[in-house]
């Protein structure tokens, strides 16, 4: 998935997408996500670097990484990609 280059995002978790206009807040975990698929950090290396950092099961990111990456096609913050 690839966050389009218009989409603003704030130090707090604050994003704003000017196409739409409308805007909404992540917790720091989803901020480090979107940051990397911004970055343009492909599944895989979202995968590795979440799991080294945070205590957390493969089979629970990948759900969750799912779901995130779903909620953000739906608000129009991102373009199907990976």
């Amino acid at each position: 998935m690839k966050i389009k280059k218009n989409v603003a995002i704030s130090e707090s978790g604050f994003i704003f997408n000017p196409t739409t206009g409308d805007s909404f807040s992540t917790n720091p975990i989803g901020l480090e996500i979107i940051r990397m698929l911004k970055d343009e950090k492909g599944k895989d290396d979202i995968r590795k670097a979440i799991l080294s950092k945070y205590n957390a099961d493969e089979s629970t990111f990948e759900k969750d990484y799912y779901d995130f990456v779903m909620m953000l096609q739906n608000n129009q913050v991102g373009d199907e990609g990976e």
